[in-house]
């Protein structure tokens, strides 16, 4: 079995002992990404829109560093303090992501790692090798 750690930098990760994503037999498992800035704070304290673009962009970030890309995601998990930003993931994903658009899943949490964290995003894609 084929096992790299994904590194980007900087790691706001590391403090945490996980890996930003792991790259295993043609697939990237990438850990849940946050508003985390470069460093390593949260961005846009009670701004949802700000978190999510961050979210978005560390989501991205990852990927790249990955050899990967948004449109070879397979499958995400995007955690939120409140459905009530439902209508806003929608326009995200439509903004981030490309038809065929991944298989989904919303999920309604009463904290994340931070209380100042609104948004987090968990994603399986393939790697542009395989």
């Amino acid at each position: 079995m084929f096992l790299e750690q994904v590194i980007t930098k900087p790691d706001p990760y590391a403090p945490f002992l996980l890996s930003q994503a792991i790259k295993a037999n043609g697939f990237v498992f990438v850990s849940g990404q946050a508003a985390i800035g470069d460093d390593g704070e949260i961005v846009g304290e009670d701004d949802f829109d700000r978190q999510a673009e961050q979210a978005f962009r560390n989501l991205d970030r990852v990927l790249t560093a990955a050899g990967s890309s948004l449109s070879r995601v397979v499958k995400v998990t995007i955690f939120l303090r409140s459905m009530e930003n439902f209508g806003k993931i929608v326009e995200l994903r439509r903004k981030w992501f490309s038809a065929p658009y991944p298989a989904d899943s919303i999920i309604e949490v009463s904290s994340l790692y931070s209380p100042k964290a609104m948004i987090e995003i968990e994603a399986i894609a393939l790697t542009e090798e395989r």
